[in-house]
């Protein structure tokens, strides 16, 4: 989940957790060299999957094992330091290491390479109804079944089974193809598994050897796929929850709740724990994944862009689109700043967030008569109320983070009794209301900066309160300093449909150009991220803190952790009306599908300016569209491999992601003006480069005897030909081919970098029954 999305949980390391005191630090480092035999930590490491050592031994098993046999100690038990031994996401195991063994490994023949573990962070009712799907007999639920006979594998903080919105009453029998299990632990039975939830699986290993302290939290961390912290609840029964009426979350927001693909199972693979989600443990989750048969992989975690030959979530997803898997991640939180889109794999689908035509009003009335909006799920709001007026304060000054409302940092006689001021940031947002209710305020106002403008992810606090924009902010601290005694009243609105433009780009949602593959345009397509009403956990209040008594079915959360189970959802939709597509068919669906226009008809916004391809890529997802594209991009797994060998990685590197040994130099040849065929267009001219050529080729999934033409809008500089600018399609499932040229009418200046943008769109003769619209980004370095 994104910077404090909805409250900070415990997997957000900025919050909360121990640090080590600077002794310890200079201690480990003064006797490191004495001690590095001893100092054990966990690599993943990679072999080669026709190693020429494999044959000697009775299993891979066995095979993974001799290499530590090896390299560890004869003194030490070599099996107690393996972790994880992988085959389907990955040749290879995870293993507990000094540095000096690792070196040693390294040597050993079949060893690919060997990476550290790395941890990964989450990127975290009426959505459904907002992007177009509803009970009709035409509709898109109705046409893919409701994404029946689907399998949506989700990985993340694990499951609360006996959730309403994981219900099996209706639902078809376990699909033929399931090869997973429900795995027992605590609190959690194999009868916790039914026809909706199928599997549960929990993967520990390299969180327990990377986390040397207990869960700095108070809330209990379940050794099983429980769910203790909610995340994996509330994304799992966003992508396939069933229908459950009444959802609420404390009287707000009420209606039907039902997640994207209602009739599809779930397996969850619970790889997230207080500390964060560690490398190893998703590579066996993704690893298990593949052999138990899930048709889509839902990842609502990453951090930030890596080169893909380190990216464990990369290579896996590689693994899993080969055995016809769509792996669906979240883009994350670090907009709106360039270039910080993760999980940029041309074969993952990335998704960014957007915001819902829904709103919770809480207004602030300042008493000399202005009003600020701002908006707020406190309890209160659930019926149109006011709270009665307050003496406003806001406590800066001093280096103890007051202005933050860090807990101990007001003072009880400057807040008893009076409405709070927090500026936003730092710590999470419920927790600032705690700390202002443990020291006897009455209320809170929380502010946005600078860094958050106009962001509204509400919250479900535990006291009267409301979050206002950073212009709001800007008006109510000028009245607070222009008046010795400032008041204030939050009057509530409960909640709001369709008064208000949407979608809009969230302000967290991450922003391309892709950092390490500016050749693919990156995020590929925006989806409902922001506060977001889904299946929540009986073991924690709505705010999440441990503090929170309350308890309910259901809570609000923001993030592109909550966008990408949407299109998880509607990836099983197009599943089950396709089955024989491949990922990047289903893919090429959503994003040639989706909207560039908000429901007023306007181009989405991204905050104050019309959204740019890098916020929102293809567009918003259209769920009903999708499910009948017209034409599909297709993309083979070879033409992956191929497309690495134009980014100049090398023959290791692409071994490391593909298992494939290959000549890029041969490739190449065979494969000239080679461009990968992927349903949006990225162009860069790089210093005296004028002119660019790229292929395409689209498949016909529509009608017979279709005709489609093309239209062209040119990115500003630079002139688009097309060739042909008509194709003919006699049959279903045939292809053809057209080429595009870019020539630059721009000169970038020298050590500057410009971008433009535009689209192209093929179609559909018959009053544009399909329009199949790739957007265009020009780059000129």
């Amino acid at each position: 989940m994104h910077q404090n999305p909805c409250r900070t949980v415990v997997f957000n390391m900025s919050k909360g957790s121990k640090v080590h005191p600077f002794f310890s630090i200079l201690f480990f480092n003064f006797f490191a060299f004495l001690h590095a035999h001893t100092v054990l930590q966990t690599y993943i490491v990679q072999l080669h999957p026709h190693g020429t050592t494999r044959p000697l031994f009775a299993s891979k098993f066995r095979w993974h094992l001799s290499f530590l046999e090896r390299t560890v100690s004869p003194e030490e038990h070599h099996s107690s330091r393996l972790l994880y031994s992988y085959s389907s996401a990955m040749e290879g195991f995870a293993a507990m290491l000094s540095e000096s063994e690792m070196e040693s490994l390294q040597k050993l023949p079949d060893v690919v390479a060997i990476r550290p573990d790395m941890r990964f962070q989450l990127q975290t009712t009426y959505s459904y109804k907002f992007l177009g799907l509803g009970p009709t007999r035409e509709d898109a639920w109705y046409k893919s079944g409701f994404g029946r006979g689907v399998i949506i594998g989700v990985l993340d903080t694990g499951v609360w089974p006996e959730s309403p919105s994981f219900s099996d009453q209706g639902m078809p029998p376990v699909p033929k193809k399931w090869r997973g299990i429900c795995q027992e632990g605590q609190d959690f039975s194999s009868s916790n598994c039914n026809r909706k939830l199928i599997g549960a699986r929990f993967f520990t290993k390299g969180h327990r050897m990377a986390s040397t302290s207990a869960s700095p939290e108070t809330v209990q961390e379940y050794a099983s796929p429980r769910d203790s912290h909610g995340h994996g609840t509330h994304t799992t029964s966003t992508a396939g929850g069933v229908s459950v009426p009444m959802a609420n979350v404390l009287g707000l927001g009420s209606g039907v709740a039902r997640g994207m693909a209602p009739g599809a199972h779930i397996a969850v693979y619970k790889v997230c724990w207080f500390s964060g989600c560690y490398s190893s443990d998703i590579l066996a989750a993704m690893d298990a994944a593949i052999r138990d048969g899930v048709d889509v992989l839902s990842l609502s975690l990453g951090g930030f862009p890596l080169p893909l030959f380190a990216d464990t979530i990369a290579i896996g997803s590689f693994r899993a689109m080969e055995h016809g898997i769509s792996v669906v991640c979240a883009a994350g939180n670090n907009g709106p700043i360039q270039n910080s889109v993760a999980n940029e794999a041309p074969w993952i689908a990335t998704i960014g967030a957007s915001t819902l035509d829904r709103k919770f009003p809480a207004i602030v009335q300042l008493d000399n008569g202005q009003f600020l909006y701002g908006e707020s799920m406190y309890p209160g709001n659930r019926f149109a109320s006011t709270t009665k007026e307050l003496e406003l304060v806001y406590v800066t000054g001093g280096d103890n983070g007051s202005e933050f409302c860090f807990r101990g940092s007001l003072p009880r006689e400057k807040v008893q009794g009076k409405m709070v001021v927090c500026d936003r940031g730092v710590n999470g947002r419920t927790e600032k209301g705690l700390a202002v209710k443990e020291s006897g305020g009455a209320a809170m106002i929380l502010a946005n900066t600078a860094i958050n403008l106009e962001e509204d992810s509400v919250d479900v606090h535990v006291l009267p309160a409301t979050l206002i924009g950073f212009d709001e902010a800007v008006r109510l601290k000028a009245y607070i300093n222009s008046t010795s005694k400032p008041g204030a009243r939050i009057v509530y609105g409960g909640t709001v449909i369709g008064k208000s433009r949407a979608p809009a780009v969230a302000q967290f949602s991450a922003r391309g150009p892709s950092y390490s593959n500016p050749s693919i345009l990156k995020p590929d397509v925006i989806a409902p991220g922001v506060n977001i009403i889904a299946a929540w956990p009986q073991n924690l209040g709505p705010s999440s803190l441990p503090e929170d008594p309350r308890r309910t079915n259901f809570t609000v959360m923001s993030g592109t952790s909550m966008a990408c189970p949407h299109v998880s959802g509607i990836a099983a939709l197009i599943r089950s009306a396709h089955p024989r597509w491949s990922p990047a068919a289903v893919k090429s669906a959503i994003m040639t599908t989706a909207d560039v226009t908000d429901h007023s008809g306007h181009p989405i916004m991204d905050g104050d300016k019309p959204a740019g391809v890098f916020a929102i890529g293809a567009g918003h997802v259209n769920p009903e569209r999708a499910l009948g594209p017209g034409l599909i991009y297709d993309i083979r797994p070879d033409d992956y491999v191929t497309h690495l060998c134009t980014l100049r990685y090398t023959r290791s590197d692409i071994f490391a992601i593909t298992h494939r040994n290959v000549s890029c130099n041969d490739l190449l040849q065979m494969n000239r003006g080679f461009s990968l065929n992927y349903p949006s267009i990225s162009i860069i001219f790089k210093h005296g480069t004028t002119s660019k050529m790229i292929k395409r080729q689209v498949t016909n999934v529509g009608s017979p005897n279709s005709i489609y033409s093309v239209e062209v809008s040119a990115p500003e500089g630079v002139k688009v030909r097309v060739r042909p600018q008509r194709l003919v399609f006699k049959h279903i499932n045939q292809s053809l081919s057209y080429k595009v040229w870019f020539i630059s009418r721009n000169k970038a200046r020298r050590g500057e970098v410009d971008f433009a943008q535009g689209h192209l769109t093929w179609v559909h003769s018959e009053h544009g029954l399909y329009r199949v619209r790739s957007p265009i980004s020009v780059t000129w370095k």
